[in-house]
């Protein structure tokens, strides 16, 4: 494989480096382009990584022509999109045009219902891919969408579940937290941050389909494990509502994040004076710069600002259902430390956690492993070797058993089996 990986960001700069840490586990990425507007930045990625096989080239993501001249310069053939949201409909179009494989960690934009943003969903998070998927299965090529941690590494716990834990499953409830501390506030991507907590959240339920709600909705108290502890989770906009029941049956879809009360305050008064504002501009001075775009540059990288910050974040996927004719409910997750991602890849663990499964999922095409065309999520394909390969890449998932009948059964038999 051939790949280019767009964004020489946290996301960007954990996957080359996850590739190289590898070593001959990663030879499968055969050339790895590292592509950025600020080409000095994908340049010193490229010298640290200190390998041949990566090399480095400047990239407008907002412009065709520059995406397909490194395309075509360098024979690519698949793209790992790992710049902001805002210009995945460009990039998805141009992968297109030029016949090679797309890969994104968050899929196309979503536009709030001009009448009832609250209640009504509109145009939902990844319907600009989902609506050409004949165009790109009649075309022979594939676009994996939504392959992050969340969505990405969810989506495959969730896949997995229905495969392996469940007869029939109600709920897919994906939880994310974490006890970071000593960082800024922003451990991610300032831009999609607020995109994704100021949107509307949606919720899927099999009788009404895909709805909205309020932002921040629904607070609960969720216990996570890798000695996190309890976190209020509340409703934020995400992509996992959206893939997970197009391809899982199930009853009904949530995605809430541990995002603490005085961060969701924050971002609602930066909104209440224009600054969360990503589309109209403001002049300032001869130039012209939209609010949030300002605020990118002015807030501190998460990348740098999260070097000093202690602490774990975990990623998984809360699934009920039933099995074997009794009530389970069981939580399957993924706990990366901060530290220790620092130390191995020079990144902090939101990113490090975010760039892994990308990684994976491009190893599986690769080898043959996974093979598909048109558009799909990473729910549409076998979870088992992508669940097997996070230990390869020292991301190691767990599984823990909620209180249910099902569990009470588990307990029992564990007790009598020695005993017997």
């Amino acid at each position: 494989m051939k790949l280019l990986v767009i964004g020489a960001g946290g996301v960007g700069t954990s996957a080359c480096q996850i590739i190289k840490r590898a070593k001959k586990g990663g030879e499968w990425a055969k050339k790895v382009v590292v592509a950025d507007y600020n080409v000095d930045r994908a340049r010193q990625v490229v010298k640290e990584l200190g390998e041949k096989r990566f090399v480095a080239e400047k990239i407008d993501a907002s412009d065709a022509a520059s995406i397909t001249k490194v395309i075509k310069k360098h024979g690519i053939t698949w793209v790992l999109n790992a710049v902001e949201p805002a210009f995945n409909e460009n990039i998805f179009d141009t992968c297109y045009a030029n016949k090679v494989g797309y890969m994104d960690c968050a899929m196309t934009l979503s536009k709030p219902d001009p009448k009832d943003p609250y209640h009504k969903a509109h145009i939902k998070l990844g319907d600009y891919q989902f609506d050409r998927h004949e165009k790109w299965a009649k075309k022979g090529i594939l676009a994996l969408v939504g392959s992050g941690v969340e969505p990405g590494m969810a989506d495959v716990f969730a896949a997995y579940a229905q495969k392996h834990l469940f007869d029939k499953i109600d709920e897919v409830n994906v939880r994310d937290g974490d006890n970071y501390a000593g960082g800024g506030d922003f451990g991610f991507s300032v831009w999609t941050t607020i995109e994704e907590c100021l949107n509307p959240p949606v919720i899927y339920e099999k009788k009404k389909g895909w709805f909205t709600t309020e932002r921040f909705s629904e607070p609960e108290i969720f216990n996570f494990p890798g000695g996190i502890g309890d976190v209020e989770v509340v409703n934020v906009e995400h992509e996992e509502v959206l893939l997970v029941p197009r391809v899982i049956d199930c009853n009904r879809v949530t995605f809430k994040y541990g995002v603490p009360r005085e961060f969701r305050q924050l971002l609602l008064n930066l909104e209440s004076v224009g600054m969360s504002e990503a589309k109209k501009k403001i002049k300032v001075g001869k130039a012209e710069i939209a609010p949030r775009d300002f605020l990118v540059k002015v807030v501190p990288s998460p990348v740098e600002s999260s070097d000093k910050m202690t602490g774990a974040g975990c990623a998984g996927t809360w699934v009920t259902g039933t099995k074997d004719g009794l009530r389970r409910s069981v939580y399957l997750y993924q706990v990366a430390d901060n530290q220790t991602c620092i130390k191995r890849y020079g990144t902090n663990s939101v990113v490090a956690q975010t760039a892994v499964m990308p990684v994976i999922m491009l190893e599986l095409l690769a080898t043959g492993v996974w093979s598909g065309t048109g558009v799909l999520g990473p729910e549409s394909f076998d979870p088992d070797p992508a669940v097997a390969l996070l230990a390869k890449y020292e991301f190691p998932a767990g599984l823990r058993e909620m209180d249910s009948a099902y569990a009470d059964k588990l307990n029992e038999k564990a007790l009598l089996v020695p005993l017997g």
